[in-house]
């Protein structure tokens, strides 16, 4: 009777004297993946439901799940190092040209940046200049306000980027496109 140690010996032998292919063939590098934010439907894992949205951050890419097996890709930009949000959550507000207001967390990291919010109650409104963009989606935690949002941006190069303080940015054009798409309530999983 051959034993397993014996057949990959003889294997192996035969295979570096060339009678035989590799037990495993060379692994070829993986071909760089070219990233495309362009909104496009995509074939996705059939445990996603449809009306469900999935945000991968590692690949910059959110899917809308629009029917079994479905998705429409996103291209997005993404929270730095340490400041992502991980887990689910849904959205259960939405705004138009949304108003904003760095959290206190951000003034006090960057005042460079956010000095003109400090002391003070004011809050940026909606428009081409605010940072939010064009569109809000906000998720929410057990009823509970996570601070974290789907939002358009000033900003087109962060797409594809990890530069946000923890919220999902996108194209002004893509963020109007999924806000007409998604409901209140969707359950949003970032993993």
């Amino acid at each position: 009777m051959q034993t397993r140690r014996s057949f990959l010996t003889t294997a192996l032998t035969a295979s570096a004297a060339g009678a035989l292919p590799l037990l495993w063939p060379e692994i070829a590098p993986a071909q760089e993946q070219v990233f495309d934010p362009t909104p496009q439907y995509v074939r996705i894992r059939k445990d996603f439901l449809p009306g469900q949205m999935l945000i991968l951050p590692r690949s910059y890419y959110l899917y809308w799940v629009t029917e079994p097996r479905t998705a429409i890709r996103y291209g997005v930009g993404v929270g730095k190092a340490g400041l992502e949000f991980t887990g689910t959550a849904t959205i259960d507000a939405k705004r138009e040209w949304p108003t904003w207001r760095p959290t206190d967390e951000m003034i006090e990291r960057d005042p460079r940046s956010y000095g003109r919010f400090k002391g003070n109650t004011y809050v940026q409104p909606g428009g081409p200049e605010n940072p939010l963009g064009a569109r809000a989606l906000y998720l929410f935690q057990n009823g509970v306000d996570t601070y974290f949002r789907i939002h358009g941006t000033t900003q087109p190069e962060s797409i594809g980027q990890s530069w946000s303080n923890g919220c999902i940015r996108m194209l002004n054009d893509h963020v109007i496109d999924l806000y007409e798409r998604v409901p209140l309530g969707t359950v949003v999983n970032v993993l």
